[in-house]
């Protein structure tokens, strides 16, 4: 039998971790069998590898191996694509097809990132794990195929699942055997063990000495989050390869290759998670929107009261930036015509000074009403909001409080004031 460090020399695989050795001998203990394997881990730690390891240590070494990338074929062709179709089944189908099923019929398929497999392919897909039947598209001939599956995904299944993007019984029947590749960030001895690697091969390629890392550009490589894994250590070291003239490299040097945007998530530096929330945005912008929505009916609530105690000349004149501010700015729509036509309409056709009196306090009720609707309103949604908040934070108030931008007093406050 193989050992891990055989394995590691055939498919040139850098690194001691435990973790990765573990996944290592999970699929050479898994080979010799027919059952199929999950292989999870996030972008770039090198999935691919491991249904290598499992073919060639297989009794299907001998059969084909054929590697799908299931999130770069479009929806509309991955049917005919992994089963093959027949002539005429749709337009451009001008003549029969065979696909990676039959293709591959005694070897083996590595399907990379089935989650993002459509749900009609997902059944076809659970139909051949189950009894190897499948058709082709534009066909009713059931064909057979004996394939071993090894499928990878680097997202989360389960909450694909609950999202009903993908199927529960078909994730049970990939996952005989899960493989979980760690990130590179957890695998930090192995880092400047995969870096000096890379710049040895870069070297080589481009005929030029390879890079020496200082001691303080090692702890940097080692610190440094690595989102993109090995591929994204890769794409760095072959950058400072071409580029650097200094053979030499420091901290300092290393530090202008690596990404910004990962910068600001280096253990020294403190991220403001409160500013990237979509929920404080949202708040934020709501709260605006009410408080401007406030201003201007109260803005309008004045005028309207002018117009009815005063004369509509005196009130143009002593209001013009807010009449202005209501009605436009064009020179044409800010001279309204407020004569006193308009003002009948309010005001009983009558002369007795108690009936512009009884007049002025409806006008005033009314206005009080307006208000009264308004404060409603905004109590509505700042209990919707405070709601909200104290849900996703699972009813902690102190948390819900920094993310409504209160203390915590006040928040508690708010809870008794609106039974909450």
């Amino acid at each position: 039998m193989e050992t891990v460090q055989n394995i590691k020399q055939r498919f040139e695989i850098i690194g001691n971790d435990p973790k990765l050795n573990r996944a290592i001998e999970k699929a050479i203990q898994v080979a010799p069998t027919d059952i199929s394997v999950l292989v999870a881990g996030e972008s770039g730690v090198g999935k691919e590898s491991i249904p290598k390891i499992i073919h060639s240590l297989s009794h299907r070494k001998h059969g084909k191996y054929i590697a799908v990338n299931c999130g770069a074929i479009p929806e509309g062709t991955i049917d005919s694509e992994l089963f093959g179709h027949e002539k005429g089944a749709f337009t451009g189908a001008t003549s029969t097809r065979e696909g990676y099923f039959e293709v591959a019929n005694g070897g083996t398929i590595f399907l990379d990132e089935v989650g993002e497999l459509p749900l009609t392919t997902q059944v076809r897909l659970l139909r051949v794990l189950e009894n190897g039947e499948f058709l082709k598209v534009g066909s009713s001939l059931v064909q057979k195929t004996n394939v071993r599956i090894v499928a990878a995904t680097n997202v989360n299944l389960f909450k694909a699942i609950e999202k009903g993007k993908f199927r529960e019984d078909l994730y049970y029947r990939l996952s005989t055997v899960d493989i979980t590749l760690p990130p590179l960030r957890e695998r930090k001895e192995d880092i400047h063990l995969l870096f000096r690697k890379f710049v040895a091969d870069f070297a080589n390629k481009y005929k030029m000495p390879p890079l020496r890392l200082d001691e303080s550009a090692i702890l940097l490589l080692q610190k440094f989050r690595w989102s993109g894994n090995i591929r994204q250590l890769r794409n760095v070291a072959e950058q400072i390869s071409v580029l650097e003239t200094n053979r030499d490299i420091n901290a300092a040097t290393l530090q202008s290759y690596l990404p910004t945007e990962d910068n600001n998530i280096l253990p020294s530096v403190i991220k403001d998670k409160k500013g990237d929330s979509d929920f404080n945005t949202e708040r934020e912008i709501l709260y605006k929107v009410l408080f401007d929505m406030k201003s201007d009916l109260h803005d309008l609530k004045k005028l309207t009261l002018e117009l009815m105690q005063n004369g509509s000349t005196k009130v143009q004149e002593t209001n013009k930036s807010l009449i202005k501010k209501i009605y436009g700015s064009k020179e044409e729509d800010s001279e309204i015509d407020f004569e006193e036509e308009p003002r009948t309409q309010f005001l009983p056709n009558s002369n007795r000074e108690e009936d512009y009196e009884e007049q002025d306090s409806n006008n005033y009720l009314l206005a009080e009403t307006i208000e009264e609707e308004e404060i409603l309103r905004l109590e509505q949604k700042e209990i919707e909001m405070i709601k909200k908040s104290l849900e996703k934070n699972k009813g902690k108030r102190k948390a819900a409080a920094d993310e409504l931008g209160i203390s915590e007093r006040t928040l508690y406050r708010k809870i008794k004031q609106f039974d909450l």
